[in-house]
């Protein structure tokens, strides 16, 4: 009977570790809006023309090196853009106040993180502050759709255009 109560033992925190990663993991997404380990840091916003499929929760990176996430995205009816908030982590508070935001791609079909580009500027961002150059997603929808449009336009150009004829 020993045995068996050790496989039951076993199985049993074999388990437990399993519920506990998937809490971790769970707490981990993009938009859990659960942090665990992180403390918080100082806001700012960014407008952007098309913010794709971006979520809230998503990474905000500088140099490739998670420094924030998007905490909020919403609609100004007024210039009809998207205003971005972004949560930067404090002990990044050295980032130029002239630096760029863009929408990026992880990978071909990855998720959408906000990019931060570094400026060259003596201030750096704070609390309120706005990064006012963006670069909106590229929509890969929209592109294929231009592509598309410009090949038929091309084909439809030259299938009207008169042929020469060549005489021996």
């Amino acid at each position: 009977m020993r045995p068996n109560r050790a496989l039951e033992i076993g199985t049993g925190l074999f388990v437990l570790l399993g519920f506990a990663a998937l809490f971790f993991l769970t707490t981990q997404l993009p938009g859990s809006g659960v942090r665990v380990g992180g403390e918080s840091g100082f806001d700012v916003t960014a407008r952007f023309d098309n913010v794709g499929d971006l979520k809230t929760g998503s990474p905000v990176t500088l140099a490739g090196v998670r420094i924030g996430r998007v905490t909020g995205i919403a609609f100004d009816p007024t210039d009809f853009k998207a205003v971005v908030t972004l949560d930067i982590d404090r002990k990044y508070d050295r980032i130029p106040d002239d630096s760029d935001a863009s929408i990026q791609t992880a990978g071909l079909l990855g998720g959408k993180y906000v990019g931060i580009g570094p400026g060259g500027s003596d201030t750096y961002l704070h609390a309120g502050s706005t990064i006012e150059f963006t670069q909106s997603a590229i929509v890969l929808e929209s592109l294929i759709n231009k592509f598309f449009a410009n090949f038929a336009s091309r084909g439809n150009a030259s299938a009207s255009e008169p042929k020469e004829e060549v005489k021996p």
